[in-house]
């Protein structure tokens, strides 16, 4: 797990080495390696392509992209940590969600959790002048639009090969990225492509060794370890971009965490 955190952070860091390029295009390029390898996966073990249940899976691959574009947007435009401790709050949408999509019964103390780390979101958006309120909506909607997500998936459960739920996140994508690419096109140069290139690998790899942790390991701390990205993403942020915080707002981050991990351990 800690190694998938550490995929995923260098994932980050080269997302915002191309803010030249729009995040459509860079989630473009994502997803085109991951439908690739995904196919491969697929052919190889001989698992079906399209599943049983077109329409939650399509609507899976839709609430997908729309988190992975509003992310990468806010990764291209806010500080490194900010933009992922942002988009950590989808197990708190998830819980929400949940409520309605897969009627789950929640203890009435998860909702103090739940506005705890919502209160952080405004403790960092109100003291980091580098965030304005539209940048911090973008990047709320980006937990929503994960959260759905994963709501659709639990219904698909025992429905659908695990395989082919990935395989439908790029085989939606595409087609919504690449109509939308067209008209904001900005053609990738030099190193672009190499980083492009290094985007989808380290998605790949970093899926790869988190769903082995997973399999393998006791839920609850493999979880937990999850949460440790953002500490990835305060020191390369640092390294890579300059980026430091001031207390308020390393307190808002604070804030987010704990009432997401809370509201995790809380889930019996």
């Amino acid at each position: 797990m800690l190694l998938a955190g550490i995929f995923f952070a260098i994932m980050q860091v080269m997302v915002k080495y191309v803010p030249h390029l729009p995040a459509v295009e860079v989630v473009f390029f994502r997803s085109l390696f991951s439908l690739v390898a995904s196919y491969v996966i697929l052919k190889k073990q001989k698992i079906p392509l399209l599943g049983n249940n077109k329409k939650l899976l399509i609507l899976r691959g839709a609430s997908g992209a729309l988190g992975l574009i509003t992310f990468f947007f806010t990764l291209q435009n806010i500080p490194l940590a900010s933009a992922v401790t942002l988009q950590y709050l989808s197990p708190v949408f998830t819980t929400i969600l949940g409520i309605f999509i897969v009627r789950e019964k929640v203890n009435p103390i998860r909702f103090l959790y739940f506005a705890i780390a919502f209160g952080g979101v405004l403790v960092i958006e109100g003291f980091d002048p580098r965030i304005s309120i539209q940048y911090t909506l973008i990047g709320v909607s980006s937990g929503f639009f994960a959260g759905l997500a994963y709501n659709i998936i639990r219904k698909l459960k025992g429905s659908e090969h695990p395989l082919v739920i990935v395989f439908y996140f790029p085989l939606v994508t595409l087609p919504i990225v690449g109509i939308w690419s067209y008209f904001i096109w900005v053609m990738p140069s030099g190193w672009d492509w190499l980083l492009l290139l290094g985007i989808g690998f380290f998605t790949q790899m970093a899926q790869y060794f988190m769903t082995m942790a997973y399999q393998h390991a006791n839920l609850a701390k493999i979880t937990s370890l999850n949460y440790i990205g953002i500490l990835y993403a305060l020191v390369f942020g640092f390294i890579f971009f300059g980026e430091t915080f001031n207390l308020l707002t390393y307190l808002g981050m604070g804030l987010v965490l704990i009432g997401v991990i809370l509201n995790i351990r809380s889930n019996k």
